[in-house]
């Protein structure tokens, strides 16, 4: 850092801040991109077995039977990315593609209690999570009569175009919230659930309050998911996430983007008069300092240069890495699968996620799987918070747990022209960070992102 000047200088290369980094620098814009830690991916970054022992047991040998580093790489904060979402459209549009490999997930299941009867007992079980009309005649989520509403509800929301009023004349969902807009359907409040939690994917039950329009075009995104890459809406990177921070990295470097790992951070320091901002750090035991007429930063890089009076905590995300000898039960031991734990069958204030991945997706070791539990942390024991999640993948051989405060800008204003990203949030895949991307870019530069791939080349 020798004083030089920049357009914008990003902080952090997770995967919102990476993704930034790229579009902006295809854009011509002169970047620098810095990250605190030596390696790329920030809080996202994916670790080999050693680091991942360094990190959360320092000086502790690494069991000999987990074997080399070269078959592991763990993802601090995994996410599965929706196969038609705005993520994987950012990655195809921006040909970031290249770089990347990709494996289905096999399947998405949900966590249901239920009472018990004259022929069961009353307990929690997962399922799988119907994806469409023909899917919904065929799961145990729901009684016979029941899987014939559905199968109508999931034909309405397959034939649904906004644009075109005799797909929805029966029951428009313009102007309606959803739970009035169910009503229609007559479907019982168990499956209303798992729609709007493993289908929708809405983090709380907050989105029966939602607009129809707005949670059927998420169920849309659902279904339209299915079949892109395989028979689950669902994929997931071979060798882990890092692979989408390190690959826009490399995109933005293409169009002469200028990369600092390892930097020590001094200070941050506006000029109302000449508009620019000053970032002081430490490189290679030398400090220096480079100016730019903005920032985009992760949330703790600004708390870190004391200017924490520009984010509010949202609340507190706990994550628990397992690695297990075998696959979760009940799910027809696959290799990838995600389950979902609403708040309501649990009587917690919010959804428990639950993502396992195998050794065919160069994440673990050949006879080990990684089931990372994810939520929004409502109490400090947290064996007892998720204690659902625990029984529902079965004996864990190692355990590692992290809690993040997870902040927002408290203002929708840039001041200083100062960029605040989110924070990545429990839920198990990118959308939000998608939609924080869309947001900041279009603020930058006053345009939206082309998302049309329809006629591109994947």
């Amino acid at each position: 850092m020798d004083g030089s000047e920049y357009d914008v200088i990003i902080m952090g290369t997770g995967v919102t801040e990476s993704i930034l980094s790229g579009l902006l620098s295809m854009e011509g814009r002169k970047v620098l991109h810095i990250d605190r830690n030596p390696f790329y991916g920030d809080s996202g970054a994916s670790l080999n077995i050693t680091s991942l022992w360094n990190k959360f047991l320092p000086g502790q040998p690494v069991p000999q039977e987990l074997g080399a580093n070269r078959e592991w790489n763990v993802d601090l904060i995994p996410k599965f990315v929706m196969a038609y979402g705005k993520l994987v459209k950012l990655i195809i549009k921006t040909k970031v593609s290249d770089y990347l490999s990709w494996k289905c997930v096999e399947g998405t299941y949900v966590y249901q209690w239920k009472k018990g009867g004259f022929f069961s007992k009353e307990g929690g079980k997962i399922d799988k999570v119907p994806a469409n009309d023909k899917e919904a005649l065929a799961s145990d989520l729901m009684s016979l009569f029941e899987k014939r509403r559905c199968q109508k509800f999931f034909q309405y929301v397959q034939q649904f175009d906004s644009k075109k009023p005799q797909t929805y004349a029966k029951n428009d969902p313009h102007n309606k919230k959803f739970s009035d807009f169910m009503k229609y359907f007559e479907l019982e409040d168990n499956t209303i659930d798992f729609v709007g939690h493993a289908i929708a994917l809405y983090e709380t039950d907050d989105f029966i309050n939602r607009p129809a329009v707005e949670v059927v075009e998420k169920i849309q995104l659902y279904m339209d998911s299915v079949g892109r890459f395989g028979d689950s809406p669902f994929i997931y990177p071979v060798y882990g996430l890092a692979g989408i921070p390190e690959s826009f990295s490399r995109k933005c470097a293409v169009y002469g983007g200028t990369f600092m790992l390892n930097v020590g951070l001094k200070s941050l320091e506006h000029d109302k008069e000449t508009g620019m901002t000053t970032f002081r750090g430490v490189f290679e035991n030398e400090e220096g300092f480079a100016k730019a007429k903005m920032v985009i930063a992760n949330p703790a890089y600004f708390q870190e240069m004391k200017h924490g009076n520009l984010i509010r905590p949202i609340g507190k995300s706990v994550r628990v890495i397992c690695i297990l000898d075998h696959p979760i039960p009940n799910t027809g031991n696959s290799n990838a699968v995600q389950i979902i734990i609403p708040q309501k069958q649990t009587g917690r204030k919010s959804d428990i996620y639950i993502m396992m991945i195998g050794p065919s997706h160069g994440v673990c070791k050949k006879g080990y799987y990684l089931a990372i539990i994810s939520s929004t942390s409502e109490s400090p024991n947290v064996d007892q918070d998720l204690k659902i999640a625990f029984d529902t993948i079965g004996p864990v051989k190692y355990k590692f747990v992290t809690e993040e405060v997870m902040y927002k800008p408290i203002s929708d204003k840039a001041e200083n022209n100062w960029y605040i990203t989110n924070t990545l949030d429990p839920t198990s895949h990118f959308e939000s960070a998608a939609d924080n991307v869309i947001n900041i870019y279009k603020t930058i530069t006053g345009k939206d992102i082309d998302l049309n791939i329809e006629n591109m080349q994947e």
